[in-house]
């Protein structure tokens, strides 16, 4: 793999005719046509095709050899997952989430998502299909402002994905999005306070700075979770014992 970030057509050529011989220059433009490969152009007009174009051209031709899908049904599945979901499992399915996003229990892994849950990107009904929720419950999430679409977007990421989810387990008890509004109230709070600590790092521009900033806001958010979840416990246990 040369060292700099982008590749000639000629050197991604090179780098598949090893898994794929009949891959040729021709293919690659005919690819790219179809919409299945976006490379960047040069000022002079050449195409620049990073390490992530390679692997979408190695998925097209080995869905291709292996499998025998049409570029449209291909095309469907690099959708998806430029989405951060799964193709699908069937043919006609729709795109699945991750299943390494979800816990044994059936509701989604909180540690499982990380910085990357914000590349997660549902549909209004994948949402609804995923949490177990009807529209008339997400409506109500997001008139009390505990999930909506991502900024300048339609689409929901991982997070509104985990809130939506544990609050349908929510549901079973009889407990409703609007006594969740406490909830709402206290992690602004939590929010302003982690703000408060992280705001020096984060107005650094040493990247190390706002790597550390990163970092710290990750385990505060988990300390926090951690004390919340041990005061509701610790709350509860005078009055149905230990």
């Amino acid at each position: 793999m040369p060292s700099r970030a982008f590749m000639s057509i000629g050197e991604v050529l090179s780098q598949l005719r090893p898994e794929f011989p009949d891959v040729t220059i021709s293919k690659i433009r005919f690819l790219e046509a179809e919409g299945l490969v976006e490379p960047e152009r040069t000022p002079s007009g050449y195409r620049k095709f990073s390490r992530d174009d390679l692997a979408r051209l190695r998925y097209v031709l080995g869905a291709q050899r292996d499998h025998y899908l049409p570029l449209r049904v291909i095309k469907a599945h690099l959708e998806a997952l430029d989405r951060g979901l799964e193709p699908p499992s069937t043919p006609g399915g729709g795109p699945q989430v991750p299943r390494a996003l979800v816990a044994a229990e059936g509701l989604p892994d909180a540690t499982a998502f990380g910085p990357d849950a914000s590349e997660l990107r549902l549909s209004r009904d994948e949402l609804m299909d995923a949490a177990g929720l009807e529209p008339e419950a997400l409506a109500a999430l997001e008139n009390y402002g505990l999930v909506g679409p991502r900024p300048g977007s339609t689409h929901y990421d991982g997070d509104a994905l985990i809130i939506a989810k544990t609050v349908a387990e929510m549901a079973s008890f009889g407990i409703e999005a609007r006594h969740l509004r406490s909830f709402k109230a206290a992690a602004d709070r939590e929010i302003g306070l982690v703000e408060q600590v992280i705001s020096p790092l984060a107005r650094q521009r040493n990247p190390e700075a706002r790597a550390r900033a990163e970092e710290v806001s990750r385990e505060l958010a988990a300390l926090s979770v951690k004390l919340h979840a041990t005061l509701v416990k610790a709350g509860l246990q005078p009055r149905f014992g230990r």
